[in-house]
C-alpha cells in the first residue's frame, strides 16, 4: 500500500533539493561571467620564445593555450640583450618586447607611417604590427648584403630620419653647397678648408638625414641613429665591430651638429661653400 507524503514533508523535500542545487549553479553563473577572454597578438613562434601585444616574453609551454597571452609576471616591455642606444637586439623577441614599450616607441608616429616605401601601401595598424615587422626587417637590422656584422640584428628604430618622403626640398636646401666626403678622423672645418672653402653650420642639419648620407657615402645598408658630435658620418670599414663598421650615422640631437666635430673610425659628410 502507497503511503503518499504529507505537504509538510514534501516542502521540507522542496527545500533540501533547492539548497542542495543553488550552490553549484551559482558557481556555474560566475565562471561563466569571469570566463572572457581577451585574445593575444604574438610573434610567430621562434626557436625557444615568443613575445606578446601585451609587452611580455615567455616560452610556448607557458603561454595560455586559450588566449594565446603570455603569463603576466617577468619585466613587461623587457629589453634584455638590447642596446638602447641603437635600439638593436640580439634576440627578435625582446626587440619587439621592447619596441612595444610607449617610452620608446610613439603609436602616434606609428599608426601615420605605412609599411613599405610605394605610396600605395597600407599604413601599420598597431605598435604590435609596427614593432613585429621592424624588428625583422629594419634597415638598421641589415649591413652589406645582409651580412650581419654583430649580434643585434633586430632593431626597432623609427626611421623618423630616413626615406618615407620626398626630398626634393632637402636637395634644394642644398643648392651653392658643396656636399664633400671627408677623410677618416678629420672635422668639417678641416675638410672644407683643404678645398679652399668654410663649413656651413646650418647645412649640417639638412645632411642629417639617411637618404641623403646614403646617396654620396656607401653605407648603403644601415642607417643607425648615433651620439657625438661627428654626425653626419660613415663608420669606417676597420671600426671595431661593436661599431658597425660600413653603417651610416646621423644624430637626432640637433643641437650636437657641430663643424669641429670627429672620430677617429668615421668620416664625415660636410656641406662647403
Amino acid at each position: 500500500m502507497e503511503v503518499c507524503a504529507s505537504p509538510s514533508r514534501r516542502i521540507l523535500l522542496l527545500i533540501l533539493f533547492i539548497f542542495k542545487f543553488s550552490p553549484t549553479i551559482t558557481a556555474i553563473r560566475k565562471d561563466v561571467s569571469f570566463q572572457t577572454l581577451h585574445p593575444c597578438k604574438t610573434t610567430v613562434q621562434g626557436r625557444y620564445l615568443l613575445s606578446d601585444d601585451n609587452g611580455y616574453v615567455c616560452n610556448a609551454v607557458s603561454v595560455n593555450p586559450f588566449s594565446r597571452c603570455c603569463p603576466l609576471k617577468g619585466e613587461k616591455f623587457s629589453c634584455h640583450g638590447c642596446n638602447l642606444l641603437s635600439r638593436c637586439c640580439n634576440s627578435y623577441e625582446h626587440c619587439v618586447s621592447c619596441c612595444l614599450n610607449p617610452a620608446l616607441t610613439t603609436k602616434e608616429q606609428v599608426l601615420k607611417m605605412k609599411v613599405a616605401k610605394p605610396a600605395s601601401a597600407r599604413t601599420y595598424t598597431s605598435i604590435f604590427d609596427y614593432c613585429a615587422g621592424r624588428c625583422r626587417h629594419s634597415s638598421e637590422s641589415v649591413v652589406h648584403e645582409n651580412a650581419y656584422i654583430s649580434d643585434f640584428h633586430h632593431c626597432f628604430s623609427l626611421p623618423l630620419n630616413s626615406s618615407w618622403e620626398n626630398n626634393t626640398v632637402a636637395e634644394a636646401r642644398l643648392n651653392g653647397i658643396n656636399v664633400v666626403v671627408g677623410r677618416q678622423g678629420e672635422s668639417c672645418n678641416s675638410v672644407c678648408k683643404s678645398r679652399g672653402q668654410s663649413c656651413v653650420p646650418n647645412k649640417l642639419v639638412v645632411l642629417n638625414n639617411c637618404d641623403i648620407i646614403q646617396k654620396y657615402m656607401s653605407c648603403k645598408g644601415s642607417c643607425l641613429a648615433s651620439v657625438g658630435a661627428d654626425q653626419p658620418a660613415e663608420v669606417v670599414y676597420d671600426a671595431p665591430m661593436h661599431m658597425n663598421p660600413g653603417s651610416c650615422l646621423y644624430t637626432e640631437t640637433h643641437s650636437m651638429l657641430s663643424c669641429d666635430g670627429l672620430h677617429q673610425h668615421t668620416r664625415r659628410l660636410c656641406p662647403c661653400a
